[in-house]
């Protein structure tokens, strides 16, 4: 899919989007005892919905279409690189816990920071639902495809590996043709309806020093990530990085690892030859779902932020080890949809930390303000292990696959 011009860029599509989602929701948000506000609102809900549906439709079947073909072609090799990909998307989750835990040690005694998170507008009901579930949960389609993938390749399957060539050609087609032109609505209604809750202007500005710390951190991680796969793999990590403007803006609109994989695809693919063709088709969908270190880092840090506020102390260290331990696998098993971490996280927060449903409730709450930005940095970071993942094929002499023309 060509792009003529900076105004037809992906990019400036999603900035647009945002932008003009932020002005649209605060409007409503001053005028919303107008008859037009409020059916404006209406609309903006209901698209906002049906797109999100659509989209969540689609991500177990980008899944199945590259991670299922991916594995069958390493052949041989599929077991080993897999996991390969689970431990360096584990140690980097919790090496973002144990940075998150060592920095809030030594940062969080000096700060005083008080919450106010009342006083939200709430959203109006759906004026039309239209229900679109997946075919199956995203983990299931994760599993699904490395159980077939690698049965596959064992068994030498020519039939099997064929369909799901085919399905990928056909999910590549769904995701350039439907996926990607509906992703600015999707960002624009969003933050329309942030910015008309308030917490544009009311929740942000509460924890905007906390959530400027997080930030500086993703940073940090995202960089230390690159010059590690760089000097690993010998290669340029800025051939990787210039590329991934796009991915990092699509997940801070959609707060979504899973959302973003169709754009992060189109990002690492410019990438090459520094990533490997079928370490990308491989790697990116895989590590979309289970590394999610900003996201990591970003609950670790809230946490030792929420227990001292309500509870007047951190978590001991040792809690704090065993919960950014159990945290890396649980982040594995985690959806990359919005909140995903921590959601599947929340029986550690009551059960190691002892949290209680205020304590739970506000980690929710603030976790949420900056969602966007953890998502950014998962999906960031995953050009960072796809570049391990090349650099671990070339050492051992796992010969390239031939993958065809994806995503040009």
């Amino acid at each position: 899919m060509k792009k003529n011009g900076i105004l037809n860029s992906l990019p400036f599509r999603l900035l647009l989007a945002l932008v003009i989602g932020i002005a649209v929701g605060l409007f409503l948000n001053k005028s919303d005892t107008s008859a037009l506000s409020v059916a404006l609102l209406n609309i903006i809900v209901t698209v906002k919905y049906i797109v999100g549906q659509f989209i969540g439709f689609c991500i177990p079947l980008i899944i199945i279409g590259f991670i299922a073909p991916s594995i069958t072609r390493l052949g041989s090799n599929a077991s080993r690189i897999l996991i390969v990909a689970l431990i360096i998307a584990y140690v980097s989750s919790i090496g973002a816990a144990f940075f998150a835990t060592a920095s809030g040690f030594l940062i969080l005694p000096h700060m005083s920071i008080t919450p106010d998170v009342e006083g939200l507008k709430d959203l109006p009901q759906l004026v039309f639902q239209l229900s679109i579930p997946a075919i199956m949960p995203v983990m299931s389609a994760l599993f699904f495809s490395v159980m077939v993938g690698l049965a596959a390749a064992w068994n030498r399957s020519e039939l099997i590996t064929g369909v799901l060539e085919e399905f990928q050609k056909v999910v590549l087609s769904i995701v350039t043709r439907f996926v990607i032109p509906v992703l600015p609505v999707l960002i624009g209604t969003t933050f329309a309806t942030l910015a008309y809750e308030g917490s544009i202007t009311k929740q942000l500005p509460v924890f905007l020093v906390i959530i400027i710390m997080v930030m500086i951190g993703h940073y940090i991680w995202l960089a230390l990530l690159y010059l590690i796969a760089g000097a690993y793999a010998g290669a340029n990590p800025l051939d990787i990085l210039k590329h991934y403007g796009p991915a990092y803006m699509t997940a801070v609109g959609t707060m979504s690892s899973a959302a973003t994989l169709s754009v992060a695809l189109e990002c690492a693919k410019k990438s090459e030859p520094t990533l490997r063709d079928d370490m990308v088709n491989f790697g990116i969908p895989l590590f979309a779902n289970i590394h999610l270190c900003g996201s990591v880092m970003t609950e670790t840090f809230f946490v030792m932020v929420v227990s001292k506020m309500l509870y007047g102390e951190f978590p001991s260290p040792a809690k704090m080890i065993l919960f950014c331990l159990l945290l890396g696998v649980f982040a594995i098993g985690a959806p990359g949809v919005p909140g995903g971490t921590v959601m599947a996280s929340l029986g550690l927060i009551t059960g190691v930390l002892m949290f209680d449903e205020t304590g739970t409730a506000l980690m929710l709450t603030i976790f949420a303000l900056q969602d966007s930005f953890g998502t950014a940095c998962n999906v960031t970071g995953d050009g960072a292990l796809t570049l391990i993942l090349t650099g671990y094929a070339k050492k051992n002499k796992i010969e390239p696959q031939k993958l065809g023309n994806i995503l040009e």
